[in-house]
């Protein structure tokens, strides 16, 4: 999730938590599609409007995260060392790395791999959209410090292409605490969409949800025994 922080038949499950229990692998096989999974108009998945207030309120809550974080450097160092390390040459070198990501938890840890990205990619949620890889990587050491008990689903991932662009597609489902006085519980079943260039570096990094994001946001102030009863 890039500011603040679906499928119908049963599929496997790739599962990462974030406590020390055992981890669970099952992953389902690859297949290139001539269009987004699941989508019968053959058009990629959108994130639904958002009021524009609410979209100024998360840049401005960000921008104020950014200002007061003390922070560090270890997230940007590991970042630097695998931008060197990191070779791309085709579609499936970024299935199989935002896999390993996935593994990471990067929506809840920060590390990701960000040499499979363009410097100027775009990124996008709901409620918030910029563009800039290092620009993601601050935005993302900022929420890390606020997770609690996170875990990240990695329900199927897919590459595919159509008339404009190649493109890997990537369900999810989030899972966490927020360290707030009354604990939020936020729950979030997503899609990812990761456009490439013809380098196959990831231009474009979007996100749409299941609920909106007046409702995301509605779950940062729900206390978490109020979220237990619905």
């Amino acid at each position: 999730m890039a500011g603040i922080c679906c499928y119908g038949s049963p599929h496997p499950t790739l599962v990462y938590n974030l406590k020390p229990d055992v981890q669970t692998k099952r992953v389902r096989s690859l297949r290139c599609r001539s269009t987004a999974p699941n989508n019968s108009n053959g058009m990629k998945p959108k994130p639904n409007p958002t009021p524009q207030l609410l979209t100024i309120a998360v840049n401005g809550l960000t921008e104020l995260l950014r200002i007061f974080s003390s922070g560090n450097g270890r997230l940007d160092t590991e970042n630097h060392v695998q931008r060197n390390e990191v070779s791309i040459s085709s579609i499936d070198d970024v299935v199989m790395t935002l896999e390993l990501d996935y593994e990471n938890a990067y929506f809840v840890t920060g590390i990701f791999t960000s040499a499979i990205y363009s410097d100027n990619c775009l990124f996008e949620d709901p409620t918030i959209k910029f563009r800039g890889t290092e620009l993601y990587s601050r935005n993302l050491k900022l929420l890390v410090p606020f997770f609690d008990c996170p875990s990240i689903a990695l329900q199927k991932i897919e590459k595919g292409c159509n008339s404009e662009t190649s493109f890997v597609s990537a369900t999810w489902k989030l899972r966490t605490f927020l360290r707030l006085p009354w604990r939020p519980l936020i729950s979030v079943n997503g899609c990812t969409v990761y456009d490439l260039d013809d380098n196959f570096r990831i231009v474009r990094h979007a996100e749409s949800w299941d609920i909106s994001a007046v409702q995301a946001i509605g779950q940062i102030f729900t206390p978490s025994f109020l979220a237990d009863r619905e």
